[in-house]
């Protein structure tokens, strides 16, 4: 049986942005429940059709959220504890499920049991907590030891997930997430960087208390069945796709986004039955629409994104067409603070969002689209199609990111007398000569044909 998360459709929330919370964190101040704008933002999500929310990083730490200080509670410029409990309860309420940020490859500095070795160097209980922490020489930070920080970030102190009180600490954190917050799943930050030993210990523990709970790493280079397979995670972040969905539209290409779907998915493809994360931007790449030459390319970019094989992501925004790119150092253009109301009346895109919800009604229809096989029909610099099938249906997705209307000739998958189009209501084609059809495609946008 399929997991949930295979008919799911995602939206990505970064709290410390949205919520326009401080920079930094000042841990003398009471905390601020910024968190509970989100209650707003529940009717939005339930138009678009979203049905799981990924929503972090949650937990105290030093400024962006990834620097953790404390894993038992809600960094207090988001609000307490109870502010996330209320929020998880109005999120469930409405159908959506919550999925977390884990942060478990590092802590910031100013954690406790960090904060212990300085204060107490080699006598301290939790020296062996760090990774590669050693005595004699001095941090970049000036600290009587050495010690390593995740990508050279020393920021960043990297955890040692060997330690039989480490694993404690975070599975303890876990335990608490699920049964405090109704926690379904977790997004593992830096997943690629992280123990497999613990990711297969972690879940276990997590299926233990929940068998439904959903794991899903950050991963950006690398075979995603390393860490995507039975006894580790249900899923991963696909940037191998990331780039090609954007810059198969930028440069005129589709045969990039192609190669890779036909590489992943095909006919003896790496990934077949594997439901990937995909998306097109998140708090850590430019928003899409700045990557973008044309801004009706968001159309048939979202087309392709809710038909491909996976489970689609929506990041806070981007369904407006918001622009952003990072600096320097400097990642806050890509996690700006957004009210509602503000940022739907001055949509850049305003469009867009009711094309989502129409691409979001068709894929909670048509099961071909959530778990369907992929194979590839025809692709042209500026068309692409394919099928998605299941034993009991077969939808044929034709997308044209032209400025004019396209003419194709599909080869079908199964034989059908016509193709009814499910995302444009009204629309079929006769098939008049067995095992091909012809069809139009209006510009920018899609059709999604089910065979009858």
């Amino acid at each position: 049986m399929s997991h949930w998360a295979w008919d799911a459709i995602f939206y990505h929330i970064y709290p410390l942005g949205l919520c326009g919370a401080p920079p930094r964190n000042d841990f003398g101040v009471p905390a601020v429940p910024r968190l509970a704008e989100l209650h707003a933002w529940l009717p939005h999500l339930q138009g678009l059709g979203v049905n799981a929310l990924y929503l972090g990083p949650l937990f105290e730490s030093t400024s962006h959220g990834y620097n953790t200080v404390d894993y038992y509670h809600v960094d207090r410029r988001l609000g307490d504890d109870a502010t996330l409990a209320e929020f998880s309860r109005a999120l469930h309420d409405t159908g959506i499920r919550l999925v977390l940020d884990a942060v478990f490859n590092h802590v910031g500095r100013d954690f406790w049991a960090f904060r212990d070795v300085q204060a107490h160097g080699e006598y301290s209980a939790y020296r062996d907590w760090f990774h590669n922490l050693r005595f004699g020489g001095s941090s970049p930070y000036g600290d009587p030891f050495t010690y390593e920080g995740w990508a050279d970030h020393y920021s960043l102190v990297k955890l040692n997930l060997a330690n039989p009180g480490v694993r404690e600490h975070l599975f303890g954190a876990v335990e608490a997430w699920i049964r405090d917050f109704g926690v379904d799943g977790l997004r593992l930050d830096a997943a690629d960087c992280l123990d497999l030993a613990f990711m297969r210990d972690l879940a276990a523990f997590c299926r233990r208390l929940r068998p439904d709970f959903w794991l899903m790493g950050e991963v950006v280079h690398g075979d995603y069945r390393r860490w995507a397979k039975d006894g580790m995670l249900d899923s991963v972040t696909n940037y191998e796709c990331y780039k090609g969905l954007y810059s198969s539209l930028a440069d005129r290409n589709y045969f990039e986004i192609a190669y890779a779907l036909n590489r992943e998915f095909g006919e003896g493809g790496l990934y077949c039955g594997l439901p990937l994360y995909n998306f097109v931007d998140n708090h850590d790449v430019n928003r899409v629409a700045s990557e973008l030459k044309l801004s009706a390319h968001l159309f048939p970019l979202y087309c392709l994104l809710f038909t491909m094989p996976g489970v689609p992501s929506l990041y806070y925004g981007s369904e407006w067409g918001l622009t952003g790119r990072r600096t320097r150092g400097d990642d806050r253009p890509l996690r700006p603070r957004l009210e509602l109301d503000g940022a739907a009346r001055h949509a850049p895109q305003p469009d867009l969002a009711p094309a989502i919800t129409r691409l979001a009604r068709l894929r909670h229809a048509a099961r071909a689209l959530r778990h369907g096989d992929y194979r590839q029909l025809l692709v042209k610099h500026e068309q692409f199609a394919f099928a998605r099938q299941t034993p009991g249906e077969c939808v044929v997705v034709a997308i044209n990111a032209a400025s004019e209307p396209a003419t194709l000739d599909l080869p079908l998958p199964r034989p059908a007398t016509q193709l009814v189009d499910l995302l444009n209501p009204g629309v079929s084609f006769p098939v008049p000569t067995k095992g091909s059809c012809r069809i139009s495609v209006d510009p920018y946008w899609a059709r999604a044909m089910a065979l009858a």
